[in-house]
C-alpha cells in the first residue's frame, strides 16, 4: 500500500489566509433530498407500525433474523454476560474510565435554590433530572464503548431514572465492550436497533421501546437526520460534524507526537480535520517530515492520507499571539496547546470544546479516561456549545411564591407594563391582588 500526504501550508501574513482558512473549515452536514425522504418515510412506519416497522427495518438494513422485537431486547444479565466475556485488563481499563468520569461529573451537578426577601416573596430556581434519556451508540465495526461511558454516566449522575440505549447489530455482529461498558455505566434497557428508525422509537415510543426525553449519542447521516426531524418531540445532545482537532504549538515538542497527536482525529473518517499552528516554520516542515515517515506505519493509513489531504493544514503564524487568535476563529473540538506555560495562554482562549494543556497531554487520553466529557461540539459550534455534561440531562424550573404584600407591591409594576402591551386582562390580574391601602399609590 503507498501513501502519501500533501497536506495544506497556509500562512496567516498571505493576504488571502482568511479566504483559505474558511475554505479549509467549510462543511456541509445536510442531508441531500433523498436520505431525508427515506429517514421521513422510516419516522411515519415507526409511529404508525411500532415494533412490527423496527422488527423490519432490522431485518432489511442489518440483515438480522429477528422474528418479533423480543429478539431485539437484552437484558440486564445478557449486559452482566458482557463483562465475563472481555479480557480481565478491559475490564480494568472500562472500570478506571468509567470511575474517573463519573467523579469529575459528580461535580457538575446542580442544587435547587431559593431566596426571600424582605416582604415575604420567595424566588427560586428546581432542578429536576430527566425521567428518561435514550442513548444511541454506533455498532458493529464502528463499535465505542466509550461513547457508552460518555454518554450514559453524566445521566445517571443527573439523576435520570431510566437510561435506554439503542445499538445496531448488523449480521448480529455483538460487540462485547459495548454491552460491557453498558452495565458498568448502568445502562437499564438495550435495544439491538439503529438507524433512523431506532430514533423514531426513542422519540415517539413504541409498543415495547419506551418513548424518552432526550436523545443522546453519535451516529451516521440518518441517524442525524432522523434527530433533526425529532428535535422538538425529544431533545437531543448536537447535530455532530467530522471529529476535529486543532493544535497550538511554540515549536518544542517532539515532531513525533505532534503528527500522532493529528493522526488521532484524522483516523475517525476522511472528513476528519487535523490542524496545525505554530509560528515556527522549521518546526512545521520536521512535523511534515514525521507525517510521512509515520503515515506507513498506521494501520488507519489510507483514512489518515485522505483527511490530512483533504481537510488538514499546517498554519505558519507571527507570534503565540495570533496563534491564540487563530484558534479563537477556528474555535475547535479539540485544542492541544503543546506549550511550555499553557497556563498563561489560558485565560485567551475564548472558543473551545476541550483543551488540553501541556506537551504530555495527548487528546486521546480526553477520549477515554481523563474524565471531562468526549462528547464536544464540532464545526465551530464551540462559539456557542458546551461539552455534554450532567446539566444536558437536568432541567430547571423558576420558583415564584409572592406574599400578600409582595404581590400587591408587584402589581402595580405588572400594571403598567401590561396596559402598556395592551394586555388588558394581564393587568387586571395583577391589579385583583393590589392591597386596598395601596390601590391609591
Amino acid at each position: 500500500m503507498t501513501v502519501s500526504t500533501a497536506i495544506a501550508r497556509l500562512n496567516a501574513a498571505d493576504p488571502d489566509f482568511a479566504r483559505h482558512l474558511d475554505h479549509l473549515l467549510s462543511w456541509e452536514s445536510v442531508s441531500d433530498d433523498a436520505v431525508n425522504q427515506r429517514v421521513l418515510d422510516i419516522i411515519k412506519a415507526v409511529r404508525e407500525r411500532g415494533d412490527a416497522a423496527l422488527v423490519e427495518f432490522t431485518q432489511r438494513f442489518d440483515g438480522v433474523d429477528a422474528q418479533s422485537i423480543n429478539d431485539l431486547i437484552l437484558g440486564r444479565e445478557r449486559l452482566e454476560l458482557a463483562l465475563t466475556r472481555i479480557t480481565p485488563a478491559q475490564r480494568e481499563a472500562l472500570e478506571k474510565a468509567a470511575n474517573r468520569v463519573r467523579v469529575y461529573h459528580e461535580r457538575q451537578k446542580q442544587d435547587s435554590w431559593q431566596y426571600t426577601e424582605a416582604d415575604g416573596t420567595v424566588l427560586g430556581q428546581k432542578v429536576t433530572p430527566l425521567d428518561r434519556a435514550g442513548l444511541y451508540v454506533p455498532g458493529g465495526k464502528a463499535s465505542y464503548p466509550s461513547s457508552v461511558l460518555m454518554n450514559a454516566i453524566p445521566a445517571k449522575v443527573a439523576g435520570v431514572a431510566e437510561v435506554v440505549m439503542v445499538v445496531p447489530t448488523p449480521r448480529g455482529e455483538i460487540n462485547e465492550l459495548v454491552l460491557a461498558a453498558a452495565c458498568i455505566a448502568g445502562v437499564d434497557r438495550v435495544f439491538t436497533v439503529g438507524g433512523a428508525q431506532a430514533v423514531a422509537a426513542l422519540a415517539y415510543g413504541t409498543e415495547s421501546v419506551p418513548q424518552v426525553d432526550k436523545i443522546v449519542g453519535p451516529g451516521n447521516i440518518y441517524v442525524a437526520t432522523a434527530k433533526r426531524h425529532v428535535f422538538g418531540q425529544v431533545g437531543i445532545d448536537m447535530i455532530a460534524g467530522p471529529s476535529e482537532i486543532l493544535v497550538v504549538c511554540d515549536g518544542q515538542t517532539d515532531p513525533d507526537w505532534i503528527a500522532m497527536d493529528l493522526f488521532s482525529q484524522a483516523e475517525h473518517d476522511e472528513d476528519a480535520q487535523a490542524i496545525l499552528v505554530s509560528p515556527d516554520a522549521a518546526f512545521l516542515d520536521r512535523v511534515a517530515a514525521s507525517i510521512d515517515k509515520l503515515l506507513p506505519t498506521m494501520e488507519r493509513a489510507e483514512i489518515i492520507e485522505k483527511s490530512v489531504n483533504g481537510r488538514g493544514a499546517l498554519i505558519q503564524v507571527r507570534d503565540m499571539q495570533q496563534a491564540i487568535e487563530v484558534a479563537n476563529r477556528i474555535a475547535p473540538e479539540h485544542l492541544e496547546l503543546s506549550v511550555a506555560d499553557p497556563q498563561a495562554w489560558l485565560p485567551h482562549i475564548r472558543h473551545a470544546g476541550a483543551i488540553f494543556m501541556g506537551r504530555h497531554t495527548s487528546e486521546a487520553l480526553g477520549d477515554y479516561c481523563a474524565g471531562p466529557n468526549h462528547v464536544l461540539p464540532t464545526s465551530g459550534t464551540a462559539r456557542f456549545s458546551s461539552p455534554l455534561g450532567v446539566y444536558d440531562f437536568q432541567k430547571r424550573s423558576s420558583i415564584i411564591f409572592c406574599s400578600e404584600q409582595g404581590a400587591s407591591e408587584l402589581g402595580h409594576t405588572a400594571s403598567i407594563l401590561a396596559r402598556g402591551e395592551s394586555l388588558t386582562a394581564h393587568a387586571r390580574s395583577a391589579e385583583y391582588r393590589i392591597l386596598t391601602q395601596d390601590k391609591g399609590n
